[in-house]
């Protein structure tokens, strides 16, 4: 609710795209699209690729647009992928959210193509915009490739702890997806859970919820230091959050308070104003009324902060509310939540059925809720059967003396209705009625007997059974009627009604004398003709009647029973045979022949009208498995009241290391905004001459976000016991401060601006430090273009050279982060040269990150030769395949054969028949996009039994995905392929330990996959270790001083990126293998490889 609004009131301008986005596709084609619509496929995606790669935003958009339209309507545009991932890094926020719902379309179907876009959605996490943050992160969840679980649990990790709760609520839907694709990350998603519960902000809230419910529901302890904090943000939290929070409280006060229905007498009743009531004025009650219960104050709080919620205008809250109230309130207190769930029945029939179908459980055990709303569940002429029938259900559980004659004046109308179905449940709610009131069975016995003589054979029918079970309960009253119906049997034809009457004259025959052995003459007859429930109470009928009245229907039967012995339903004909042996004596027959009378003439008991929603009262109400009354997937028990309360202490929060902990939060927080603060006065000058009017004004615009959340955090730190968005004095405190500060910065405007012309003065002297880049990702967050993200690292990192000691001048390697932002490689393969002018010329700002960016020399870092070469093949093209050609190839680590970017293959060829084979080359490369490969010579003849051994390149683009081609003859064409594994991408390097230290530390956060392995104690040397990394992955050896570590250096082959492994020995035969690369998707396919390599025998 409020803390929605507030979430989105954040944002800004830039809300209009998020919520603008459903729409997108339906928007009126341009002129271009229309005429797209007469020509061919191709034509019309080569038009939008050109507009693609437009140079204007609004043909950008519009092809965006149309192609989301395109995938709506079913069609594939996997084709259009280059096209459309080249604009992953545009900054109009409504394209690149676009291309997002792209990418989560061909994610599943493609997960190559998908794999080559994951490094932007790394940068993208990173971005200023919190809307750019969650939509990558909601890309990337969606990406369902096992490969990438460990980048997705690092991004999540990230997002957890970001400033925005729009992100950290994404994070909080990403753990439920994590955990759908790989259940094994469970414990370090329970450690993220943990972490987002403790969160006050309402936008989080349900979320984190919701995977606590997928992820871990039974984990309880975790939300013990929570409890008072989510029941207390309860009602400002959006409306889907409080179903879920408050299903999990209803499952968590199961099991943590006893139960108040014990003694319900005796428990104190607490009016209206008690929810309004002070403490002392309850203690003062507590003194004067003496109860055997006393209920614990927690559980007190949570009832009294839901009740507001019954006003809510979601049903599915109401509902919720309603079955936290059934379940955990006491008797005398649950009836506030009737006038609610009658106010639902306004609503669509979809929410009808579910609130009647709860209130029909309810009104089982508890009539007293329910009766002073009797005529609302009046059936209405316009209600649909379902629902008629619901509301017959509620009717007749309450039914009792003093409304009784009102429903069956009720039921009589309803009996006339052109609905069969309901006609047929009304006569049963009216045989219901007859036997739970007995002051009215003799009425209610009457009114069916004359429905007897409706002309709706439906309506006889359902009369005639009803009437049968009513017969039961006294039968000796009743004989006239049992007369009666037997005169029907001419008339009536629907065999259930039939099968009743026979059984009744049957069961009271001695009653009926005259007419029973008239009635088996009759339909002795008809036995033939009748159906198989009519014949086995036909046979039941001559059973009976020859066991009493053997003088006048001894023939009789024995007709009916010749019959039965050659029917065709073979139940007839064993019924037959076993009534045969039990009723008429011979020398077969054994001793139950003599207890025959006792066997068929038993007294049998009265049946048991019963409500059928009688036995779905252990489901929890308001659950699919309560409506389906059938335990459903997922469904989590609600467990029995404890005998004793566990210890309430552990509710208890500690709100000293609460304050030390967002205290230490809040100071980082404002370092982070002092530096940016100068770097933004500057930022706005360079942008009134270098950008646009629109450009300033969103920038601007995102400025004023961040500062105003900055600024709420701040508030909203000053005094810990306060929630945010949940408390009206706090919201006035933070506009208060709010307008002290605006007025305090605009009275300093004119200071700020000396101070930072000052310190860009001593940025053109100071020198370039070897700081890390943290700080310049965090001062840039506000910016909007490159150029601005530039100067503001160049500024944040010569403040942050003040604070430590200068360091001699030295070129060394710049901080990866900002190479890895800039890195367009996945996009465009193909380098391009860049002139860069003299240092006078560019601006001091612009040569500090033109430094920064400059790549490591070839004096720290060089390429040397494999340690080892593998001697395993691989089978291109079996014998079988080729018709006798056959071809294998291993990968010779031997760089710079066919350039810089190429994998060397050799490829050996055989030739296992009698005849030569001519013209051996390859055609027909289907390669992905960027891919490249260098052919070997064709080969004119191989001899037969001959082999010969060919050399190809091909550059694999840093992926796996396999590079397939034909490999033809004179005569014949073979598809093969060619799959890399992912330590053949690999260039050794040297280096120093302290050069691999420093870039490893680096390449830490995202970068990073680690795994902890059993390593069996014969591969703990230091030669078995390089030998086995080796033989799996083309990696140099680094020096390592320290005996239990050995670390590797490579770099790939395509982009150049770093790629270092350390393999580290711990005690009891343990190992920690930790990979740090840019490439995190090809490290984390590395560190599967290696895994099984260092843990086998």
């Amino acid at each position: 609710m409020s803390g929605t609004a507030l979430s989105y009131s954040e944002q800004g301008g830039e809300a209009a795209p998020e919520l603008g986005q459903e729409a997108a596709p339906t928007t009126t084609p341009s002129a271009p699209a229309a005429f797209g619509l007469f020509s061919s496929d191709t034509k019309k995606n080569e038009d939008l690729k050109q507009m693609l790669e437009s140079s204007k935003d609004s043909a950008k958009l519009d092809a965006m647009k149309r192609i989301v339209g395109i995938i709506a309507k079913g069609k594939n545009a996997s084709e259009l992928f280059p096209a459309v991932v080249k604009n992953v890094a545009s900054k109009n926020i409504e394209i690149k959210k676009l291309v997002y719902v792209y990418l989560m379309r061909y994610a599943e179907e493609q997960q190559d193509l998908a794999l080559l876009s994951i490094s932007t959605f790394q940068r993208a996490l990173k971005d200023p915009n919190q809307l750019i943050r969650a939509s990558a992160l909601r890309v990337l969840s969606s990406i369902r490739v096992p490969i990438i679980v460990p980048i997705m649990m690092l991004a999540i990790k990230e997002a957890s702890s970001d400033l925005s709760p729009y992100v950290r609520k994404n994070a909080a839907h990403a753990i439920q997806k994590l955990y759908s694709l790989d259940p094994e990350q469970k414990e370090m998603l329970i450690e993220v859970i943990e972490k987002l519960l403790k969160d006050r902000s309402t936008l989080v809230a349900g979320s984190v919820v919701m995977a606590f419910e997928e992820v871990c529901p039974d984990r309880i302890d975790l939300i013990h230091k929570n409890y008072r904090k989510l029941c207390n943000l309860l009602v400002d939290v959006e409306e889907w959050g409080q179903v879920v929070i408050i299903h999990m409280l209803t499952r968590y006060a199961r099991t943590q308070f006893v139960s108040p229905w014990k003694d319900d007498e005796t428990v104190e009743e607490y009016g209206k104003n008690n929810f309004y009531e002070s403490d002392e004025d309850q203690k003062e009650k507590d003194q004067k009324v003496k109860s055997t219960y006393t209920m614990d104050p927690d559980h007190r709080l949570l009832l009294r902060n839901t009740k507001p919620l019954l006003q809510s205008r979601n049903a599915a809250v109401v509902m919720a509310v309603a079955q936290l109230y059934w379940h955990l309130a006491p008797k005398s207190e649950a009836g506030i939540v009737s006038k609610s769930l009658v106010r639902l029945l306004r609503s669509n029939r979809e929410v009808q059925y579910i609130v009647l179908q709860n209130i029909a459980t309810m009104s089982i055990q508890r009539k007293g809720m329910f009766e002073p709303y009797l005529k609302s569940f009046y059936v209405r002429s316009t209600d649909p059967t379902m629902i008629k029938t619901l509301k017959l259900e509620i009717l007749t559980n309450l039914a009792n003396e003093a409304n009784i004659s009102t429903l069956l004046r009720e039921f009589q109308t309803y009996v006339k209705s052109q609905d069969k179905q309901f006609a047929a449940a009304t006569i049963q709610a009216i045989g219901r009625c007859a036997t739970n009131i007995a002051e009215v069975t003799d009425t209610c016995l009457n009114g069916l007997v004359c429905l007897l003589s409706n002309r709706d054979e439906i309506v006889v029918a359902e009369s005639v059974v009803v009437i049968k079970k009513l017969l039961q309960t006294q039968p000796a009253h009743h004989g006239e009627i049992i007369k009666h119906m037997a005169k029907l049997l001419d008339n009536i034809t629907v065999p259930v009604a039939r099968a009743s009457i026979l059984w009744l004259i049957g069961e009271y025959c001695e009653r009926v004398p005259k007419i029973a052995p008239d009635v088996l003459r009759k339909t002795a007859k008809s036995f033939t003709n009748e159906d198989d429930l009519v014949k086995l109470q036909i046979l039941n009928l001559g059973a009976k009647l020859y066991l009493t009245n053997s003088k006048q229907t001894k023939l009789l039967t024995q007709y009916v029973l010749n019959l039965g012995k050659y029917d065709q339903s073979y139940d007839i004909r064993d019924r037959t045979r076993f009534i045969r042996q039990l009723i008429v004596p011979n020398e077969k027959s054994g001793a139950l022949s003599k207890y025959a009378k006792k066997i068929f003439l038993a007294q049998k008991p009265a049946p048991l009208l019963e409500s059928p929603f009688k036995d779905r009262d252990h489901f929890q109400l308001g659950t699919l498995s309560h409506t389906l009354n059938s335990r459903a997937t997922g469904y989590l028990e609600l467990s029995d009241w404890p005998e004793v309360a566990p210890d309430p202490s552990v509710r208890n929060v500690d709100v000293a290391e609460s304050a030390k902990e967002w205290t230490g939060i809040l100071g980082k927080m404002k370092k982070e905004k002092t530096e940016k603060f100068y770097s933004e006065s500057e930022e706005e000058e360079d942008e009134s001459a270098s950008t646009s009017a629109s450009e300033s004004e969103s920038s601007s615009e995102s400025e004023k976000e961040d500062k105003e959340e900055g600024k709420s955090d701040e508030s909203s730190g000053s005094s810990s016991s306060t929630e945010e968005s949940s408390d009206s004095e706090s919201d006035n405190k933070e506009s208060t401060t709010k307008k002290t500060r605006r007025a305090a910065a605009e009275s300093d405007a004119q200071d700020i601006k000396k101070k930072a012309k000052r310190t860009s003065k001593k940025r053109c002297t100071s020198s370039s430090s070897d700081t890390e880049s943290s700080s310049s990702e965090e001062s840039s967050s506000d910016s909007k273009s490159e150029s601005d993200s530039k100067s503001d690292s160049g500024k944040s990192e010569s403040a942050t050279s003040n604070k430590k000691e200068e360091k001699p001048v030295q070129h060394k390697k710049a901080p990866n982060k900002d190479v890895f932002l800039l890195d367009l490689d996945d996009f465009c393969p193909v380098t391009t040269a860049m002139a860069v002018p003299t240092a006078a010329v560019l601006s001091p700002s612009l040569t500090a990150d033109l430094e920064g960016l400059s790549l490591s020399s070839s004096s720290i870092i060089d390429v040397t030769s494999p340690v080892s070469v593998p001697t395993k093949t691989h089978e291109l093209l079996h014998r079988m395949s080729g018709k006798g050609l056959a071809a294998h190839y291993h990968f010779s680590r031997q760089s710079g054969i066919f350039g810089d970017h190429m994998v060397s293959v050799k490829v050996t060829i055989e030739n296992t028949t009698d005849q030569k084979i001519e013209n051996i080359h390859i055609e027909e490369k289907k390669l992905p996009p960027g891919m490249r490969m260098h052919e070997f010579t064709p080969i004119e003849c191989l001899e037969p039994a001959g082999s010969i051994t060919v050399s190809m390149g091909i550059d694999f683009c840093d992926s796996t995905q396999m590079a397939s081609f034909q490999l033809c003859t004179k005569d014949d064409r073979f598809n093969v392929s060619i799959q890399p594994p992912v330590g053949e991408l690999l260039l050794p390097v040297t280096m120093s330990e302290k050069d691999f230290k420093k870039e490893q530390g680096m390449l830490t956060g995202m970068n990073e996959t680690s795994a902890t392995i059993a390593v069996a104690p014969q591969n703990s040397t230091r030669l078995v270790i390089i030998e086995r990394v080796m033989k799996a992955a083309n990696l140099g050896v680094v020096p390592s001083g320290q005996d239990n570590i050995h670390r590797f250096a490579a770099k790939t082959v395509h982009s150049g990126s770093l790629m270092l492994v350390t393999v580290e020995l711990k005690e009891s035969s343990t190992a920690q293998l930790v990979i740090n690369t840019e490439k995190t998707v090809i490290g984390s396919v590395l560190l599967r490889e290696l895994k099984p390599v260092l843990s086998q025998g």
